[in-house]
């Protein structure tokens, strides 16, 4: 049957991430080998703590419905984990704990904004956030940031946009590793608070730092939003789990919403979450080896003349300028993957109007990756001279 109704707010555009993935994952199947340097998520699984919770639950647990806040256990540890690593106390009454840091957004943007709203994100940035805002109907203000700051967001540049429902920011940032200081976060927070601007800050990738520890926006202000999630220190992508720390005139809208779009997050994932607490030094063996790949690439990209980089102060992403070697970086992608067998992800994800100019790099993989991927760049770059 044709002819029947679309809705307008599915026509946004693809997370192409995932095709890249996909293309991979094709050329995998049909023998090919690929490094995989496009895929933003730990290499490794759930540590042993989360996994041995989550065959507790499941061998001792019917794993019904929780309440769509999430259990008290974990919304208990949680609060506690404001304290250990912020030094911020926090109500746990204040936590809802969601299907994932997309759950998290969703729920955030649908209570917090109205279709016809000035929402601003950066440019780049991570393009979910401007889809999905756009697919409910708000309106997508983007500010550039530029490598000559670091990629860096200041108060003065979200002044330049003008007047503003809401800014989502991002520290550290997807694609570029950028992380704004505690003093330079708590500047922009007081500023969004005072001018009635709503702060949604994404904390996915806390704890995942190079030399200085991330702050949390909840710190600075008592109206901002902040989104996590178990998917990158926690190394649980799969497990579909993330949590909001909300102002508390937020959490009954949120927890209204929630109970009405997803009932509740996964109950197994939300025991396995609580286990992952036992298991920090596991986790912090995963960041010492990102640690190592940041530094394998940094000092090694250059030799493939891939040097124009702001180095990224966490996560595990370098963001590198490519502009010299095409204009047209989904291209490029797509050579390396079909000649080198490298899988990266072409800028155009991240920033629709320069990023034709940028490949985003993930170093969440192995150390033998990174110098596979440093090894065949250099190659190719000797053949091309």
């Amino acid at each position: 049957m044709s002819g029947l109704k679309i809705s307008e707010r599915a026509d946004i555009a693809p997370f192409f991430v995932m095709e890249m993935m996909r293309a991979a994952a094709q050329r995998e199947a049909a023998g090919g080998d690929v490094v995989h340097m496009e895929v933003g998520q730990p290499s490794t699984p759930a540590p042993a703590g989360a996994r041995s919770a989550a065959k507790a639950a499941i061998d001792g647990d019917v794993l019904g419905y929780t309440s769509a806040v999430g259990i008290e256990p974990l919304r208990q540890r949680l609060a506690q984990h404001y304290a250990d690593w912020y030094g911020h106390d926090t109500d746990a009454g204040r936590i809802v704990v969601t299907q994932g840091a997309s759950g998290a957004f969703t729920l955030a943007f649908l209570a917090c904004f109205e279709a016809g709203d000035r929402v601003a994100v950066t440019s780049p940035g991570y393009p979910c956030y401007r889809n999905t805002l756009e697919a409910l109907g708000i309106e997508v203000i983007e500010i550039a940031v530029t490598p000559e700051t670091g990629f860096r967001l200041t108060a003065e540049g979200v002044e330049s946009a003008g007047p503003l429902d809401g800014l989502v920011v991002a520290s550290p940032a997807n694609p570029t590793g950028t992380m704004l200081m505690a003093d330079e976060l708590g500047r922009l927070a007081r500023w969004c608070h005072d001018s009635g601007v709503r702060l949604v800050s994404d904390e996915i990738y806390h704890g995942i730092t190079y030399g200085t520890q991330a702050a949390t926006a909840a710190a600075h202000s008592p109206s901002a939003v902040v989104v996590n999630s178990f998917s990158k220190y926690f190394s649980m992508t799969g497990w579909r789990l993330g949590w909001l720390l909300l102002p508390p005139d937020l959490v009954s809208p949120v927890e209204r919403l929630a109970q009405n779009a997803t009932i509740a997050a996964a109950t197994v994932s939300q025991y396995a979450a609580l286990g992952a607490f036992d298991s920090i030094g596991e986790l912090e063996a995963n960041v010492a080896r990102y640690t190592v790949n940041r530094r394998i690439l940094l000092d090694g990209l250059p030799s493939a003349g891939i040097d124009r980089i702001a180095p990224p102060d966490g996560a595990f992403y370098i963001y590198a300028n490519v502009d010299h070697l095409t204009d047209d970086s989904a291209e490029l992608a797509a050579k390396w993957l079909a000649e080198l067998g490298i899988a990266t992800t072409p800028g155009i994800d991240f920033d629709p109007a320069e990023g034709h100019r940028y490949i985003r790099f993930s170093f969440a993989g192995s150390n033998d990756d990174m110098n596979q991927t440093v090894e065949r760049l250099a190659g190719w770059s000797d053949q091309r001279r």
